[in-house]
């Protein structure tokens, strides 16, 4: 049985192993708890985390649902503060997410 994912302000897995993030738990924790373009760190399951910047743009609603989301990373964000460019997003699928946390 799966415990509620949310401590503290944060989404934490309780096993990493048979827990995936669903679009409605990132969905969840960017409108409750995430600033409009606020940098978000994510933990993924087989990579280093990274912090990015989760961008809603015209396939925002489309992306969501197959749980993809477009996210500019720390590499990239004072080039996109400046030209608000969303080319210089990459798009990451929510499945690979361990965790979110507040940055």
């Amino acid at each position: 049985m799966k415990k509620n994912p949310v401590l503290n302000g944060n989404l934490f897995l309780t096993s990493l192993n048979n827990y995936n993030m669903t679009n409605d738990i990132i969905e969840k924790f960017l409108e409750t708890k995430i600033k409009k373009h606020s940098p978000v760190n994510i933990h993924f399951k087989q990579r280093s985390t990274l912090k990015g910047i989760f961008l809603q743009t015209n396939d925002y609603d489309e992306l969501k649902s197959k749980n993809f989301w477009r996210i500019v990373t720390e590499t990239n964000n004072a080039e996109w503060m400046r030209t608000g460019d969303s080319n210089l997003a990459r798009i990451f699928n929510g499945a690979e997410f361990t965790r979110l946390t507040q940055a």
